[in-house]
């Protein structure tokens, strides 16, 4: 899930921080001011009463003339009066009651905000007592991206009867695997950003500027981290840290295979290549896809997108990667046609490609028939070196031939000196310097001069290579430890030497006691060689003519994850660090590679 700064443009960030979030956001257009057209009627502040008696507050913008008309439903903790309201006299013009709702224990909702656990029931009461209102026609869609579209997911596993197609953007999913832990490993600024922001009844943001950051992601222990952060939060930081396991508390807000049977609502997908909670969007899709029992009416749209760019649509630029106008779409038509097909019986189907993906590099548009394509064929780059392949100067190198009689690489890491996970380093200013999109398309040359980072490249390709799918480093690797991380970043060179990170994360990474799976921990046998599968999520690139392909191996990446203390002790309560001796193989027994599933080229 964003925090406010997500869902912001970059300008916005100060004074957002300074207590001036409404009037920026006014100022701005992230929330559009507006005059009521006389067509137009609201309400604030309506009450629903969920199955338990606690009462959530809703704004409401419907048409003034008498009727029944088919309502969208947008459930927020990011305030209902500061994120989407724009969109209520837009649909209300259109002929639909739009409805923003407080989420429980936010805004001016009553009860206890928690992370999802009422959600899925909260969301199926509230489509019920949409229905029963007399302006209502019995038809409830949903809409929102982030944490407004998770919610639509939880909503549609309870099966409202009501409920009748939804429209999730940039969706959180895939819990203890990609947030708030990632490969094993706590997403340190995220957690203690986004849960400082959630803390109180309304946004915490502005409090943000005057924590001192790197004081707070030095501090040790992890567990108490959040004190000096200057908050105790014990349904978020420490109940995360508590939960360090996909138990149940993960699973509760998890999908299974048969939750996904049961949902058989129509449903537009919406996502960005740069969006970093894609993992969690594309859990969705899979499941519906490979379960579903009707999935015909699923559509799935990605884009070169990041966060809050996949529910607006897009712009021309993501770091140093540019884009093609086609990139952008109009969201709001496209919103539109898919509601007016499902909730107004505009067409018999959604009149749309089942599948668009938005290829960077060649920068085209491809429609597959479903995603990932399955003329996509699996291939493996191999790492190769004559044993120094640390940093740019090194001789690593990436080819399709498998190895043979090779040294393997050898680094070392120190927790207190890791490797920063955005190529400009941590800000010492007094305002929070983690910016989730601050790694996107950046330059990595600066962290590819580290000692402690392993460098394998391609030749120059003589010819383009699309990469259309998910990801994945198959690493032999040891350590002289009880435990520690792996990391990896998937880079695309440019003919002038610039290495432009691709992926939607700014690292892949496998804590090693993860390395047999979530549900338990295991901890290493110090120096035995044994396999690390680092998922570097999914992308749709062609690597272009004269570029080369780049992998980047480490084992850190601060602050984005909390860095391994390399001790096997608990990590939420370790005060010890240990300097790690890293082993990387790559030789006819152990052959390290890449997979990436790559397009035939036409």
């Amino acid at each position: 899930m964003p925090t406010v700064s997500d869902l912001l443009e970059p300008r916005l960030r100060l004074a957002a921080r300074c207590g001036l979030l409404l009037s920026a956001l006014l100022a701005l257009g992230a929330v559009e001011p507006f005059e009521a057209a006389p067509s137009i009627k609201l309400q604030f502040d309506v009450r629903a009463r969920m199955r338990h008696g606690v009462e959530l507050s809703a704004d409401v913008w419907m048409p003034a003339a008498p009727g029944k008309y088919p309502a969208i439903l947008s459930r927020t903790p990011y305030m209902k009066t500061a994120i989407v309201n724009d969109l209520g006299p837009f649909y209300a013009e259109k002929g639909y009651v739009f409805v923003v709702q407080d989420t429980r224990g936010r805004g001016d909702s009553a009860g206890r905000f928690d992370f999802f656990t009422d959600d899925g029931r909260d969301g199926h009461d509230t489509i019920e007592w949409i229905a029963a209102q007399p302006w209502s026609n019995g038809k409830v869609g949903m809409i929102g991206n982030s944490y407004l579209g998770t919610v639509q997911w939880l909503a549609a596993r309870e099966a409202p009867p009501h409920l009748t197609c939804i429209v999730p953007a940039a969706s959180g999913g895939r819990w203890f695997g990609s947030r708030p832990y990632q490969g094993g490993a706590m997403l340190m600024a995220w957690a203690l950003d986004w849960g400082n922001l959630v803390s109180g009844r309304i946004l915490q943001q502005p409090n943000a500027g005057a924590v001192d950051w790197r004081r707070v992601f030095d501090h040790r222990p992890q567990l108490t981290m959040d004190e000096v952060m200057g908050r105790r939060m014990p349904l978020f930081w420490r109940k995360w840290l508590e939960h360090d396991t996909f138990d149940s508390y993960w699973k509760q807000i998890s999908f299974t295979p048969e939750d996904y049977r049961r949902i058989r609502i129509p449903a537009l997908h919406l996502t960005g290549w740069f969006d970093q909670i894609l993992p969690g969007a594309l859990s969705y899709w899979d499941g519906m896809r490979d379960h579903a029992p009707d999935n015909d009416h699923q559509y799935l749209v990605i884009g070169p997108w990041t966060h809050g760019q996949s529910f607006r649509g897009g712009q021309l630029r993501v770091g140093e990667l540019t884009f093609t106008p086609d990139s952008i779409l109009d969201m709001k038509a496209l919103h539109l046609s898919f509601l007016d097909t499902y909730l107004k019986g505009a067409a018999p189907r959604f009149d749309a490609p089942r599948v668009r993906i938005f290829v960077t590099g060649s920068n085209k548009w491809l429609q597959p028939r479903t995603y990932p394509p399955p003329q996509a064929q699996v291939r493996r780059l191999y790492l190769h070196s004559g044993g120094k392949a640390n940093s740019l100067s090194g001789d690593g190198q990436l080819s399709w031939e498998t190895p043979g009689d090779e040294p393997p690489d050898r680094y070392t890491y120190d927790p207190a000196n890791p490797v920063p996970s955005e190529a400009g380093g941590l800000s010492t200013s007094a305002s929070n310097p983690w910016v989730p999109t601050a790694y996107l398309g950046v330059d990595q040359q600066p962290i590819e001069r580290r000692d402690d980072v392993l460098v394998y490249s391609t030749e120059t390709l003589q010819e383009p290579l699309s990469v259309v799918g998910r990801v994945f480093l198959n690493l032999y690797a040891a350590t002289d430890g009880r435990d520690t991380d792996f990391t990896a970043k998937l880079v695309d060179v440019f003919p002038d030497g610039r290495a432009i990170h691709l992926c939607s994360l700014p690292v892949g990474v496998l804590r090693g006691r993860y390395r047999n799976g979530i549900e338990r921990t295991e901890l290493l046998t110090p120096n035995k060689t044994e396999l690390f599968r680092i998922e570097l999520t999914d992308l749709a690139h062609t690597f272009l003519r004269g570029h080369r392909v780049r992998i980047e191996i480490s084992s850190s990446a601060y602050p984005y994850i909390f860095p391994n203390p390399n001790t096997g002790n608990p990590i939420a309560t370790d005060t010890e660090r240990r300097v790690a001796r890293q082993t990387v193989w790559h030789d006819a027994s152990n052959t390290s590679h890449v997979e990436v599933p790559v397009l035939p080229t036409p």
